[in-house]
């Protein structure tokens, strides 16, 4: 039997339930636990699951950043065009709980770091800290800002300098990375819903022409 499928016209959906599908579907996510300072110097983090890495010459990572009920904008993204940089840190599964923390919905002059008892470190480039924990932390500066016409904001960043701790390496001359010594989580569907990287599988790229 067939399998079936359901349909969407997606721009004439609601907001809410265009949001619902694509966070539902667009499985796992990775998360951007991004650190930024305000034009006052407060700092702020907050996690971001519209992420990916998307160039590699030049490195660039792109962010989605929706808008906020309560505010003009979210703070994240106000102190990336007051400042024009900040930091990507990648969540590993022992900071879980305080990544989570830092996504709750603080005044703007609150340090989430703080709250969530996160131990930082100065970066080289930027004058933004990344957080010790992180087993990856990007330093980044804008690129571009687009606006997409809706209520978001695409953030595209090149990725200035890289930290990368050592354990995460089985050959560091050769940059041979073992993804399981990162213990990363991901974004899942629906409000609360994560899952972690350390089960996977291999499959060989294929050579053409196809053999068989």
């Amino acid at each position: 039997m067939a399998e079936t499928f359901e349909h969407f016209d997606l721009p004439a959906m609601s907001k809410a339930d265009r949001n619902k599908l694509l966070v539902s579907l667009v499985l796992p996510r990775p998360i951007a636990w991004v650190t930024s300072k305000d034009a006052q110097g407060v700092l702020n983090a907050a996690p971001f699951s519209f992420f990916n890495a998307v160039s590699s010459d030049p490195p660039m990572v792109v962010i989605g950043i929706g808008a906020q009920p309560d505010r003009e904008v979210k703070d994240t993204l106000a102190n990336i065009r007051a400042r024009g940089e900040f930091v990507v840190n990648l969540v590993p599964e022992e900071l879980g709980e305080a990544m989570n923390v830092t996504a709750a919905n603080a005044p703007p002059d609150v340090d989430e770091t703080k709250i969530a008892g996160l131990e930082l470190v100065a970066s080289d480039v930027v004058d933004v800290p990344r957080i010790a924990g992180s087993p990856v932390a990007m330093e980044c500066k804008v690129f571009q800002l687009v606006e997409t016409g809706g209520t978001g904001t695409i953030v595209i960043a090149k990725v200035v300098w890289l930290h990368v701790r050592t354990s995460v390496f089985k050959d560091l001359e050769k940059l041979y990375v073992d993804p399981a010594q990162m213990r990363l989580i991901a974004r899942m569907h629906g409000a609360g819903a994560y899952c972690t990287t350390r089960e996977t599988f291999v499959m060989d790229r294929k050579s053409w022409p196809l053999e068989g």
